[in-house]
């Protein structure tokens, strides 16, 4: 089981960007969260098997069509939680 939190910065509010992730996070089988940051980042948790969690990544990377992502910054988590699904929480 691998956890990673990711910062992506750019144009990611307003854009859907929290309901695309969310959609894609079920369509890999991720379990975790996504939530807005300040004002011009997303701040997301993830979590499942190495490929999994590799190919939610590559998605933040680029995230939906109508988002701009200008950089993600990807740090490794050594607490691996217990969710049962992927949800978009309350913003910070």
């Amino acid at each position: 089981m691998k956890r990673i939190r990711a910062i992506v910065q750019g144009t990611v509010q307003g854009v859907g960007f929290r309901y695309s992730a969310a959609a894609e996070a079920d369509r890999i089988g991720v379990m975790g969260w996504v939530r807005n940051v300040g004002s011009d980042s997303v701040e997301a948790e993830v979590q499942g098997d190495e490929r999994q969690v590799d190919e939610m990544q590559k998605w933040l990377r680029h995230g939906p069509p109508s988002a701009t992502v200008e950089g993600v910054e990807v740090t490794d988590l050594e607490t691996v939680a217990g969710e049962a699904e992927f949800q978009i929480i309350t913003s910070v």
